[in-house]
């Protein structure tokens, strides 16, 4: 049989194994203060990135066919429309979601 002490402590022992094995709560960062400038540095990276891309590839098929800075400039100008685009699609995402938590706000409050 077991003890009262050792009731005792195989109860507290398993409240510990039941609170670690509750999931943990995930803190959304869209509320932080600083995220403008997160989503800012994203566009930056986004359009760097194509940039970065285009004229790897550019440069890569020039120097494999032999046609100096022609297609280093036609990837770079291709590289450019898709970090600008990728940059557009991340603004409309963040619009939407500052959209939708409006009128969660708006909803709360009865409007």
């Amino acid at each position: 049989m077991v003890d009262g002490d050792e009731a005792d402590r195989l109860k507290a022992l398993e409240a510990k194994i039941a609170a670690l094995k509750e999931p943990e709560t995930v803190k959304d960062h869209s509320e932080e203060h600083y995220s403008q400038a997160q989503l800012a540095w994203r566009m930056v990276i986004e359009l760097v990135s194509g940039l970065g891309i285009g004229f790897s590839i550019g440069y890569g098929l020039d120097s494999l066919f032999g046609t100096q800075p022609f297609l280093m400039v036609l990837f770079i100008f291709f590289g450019l429309a898709a970090g600008v685009l990728t940059m557009m699609r991340s603004a409309k995402e963040v619009q939407m979601k500052q959209q939708a938590a409006a009128e969660e706000e708006g909803d709360a409050r009865g409007d």
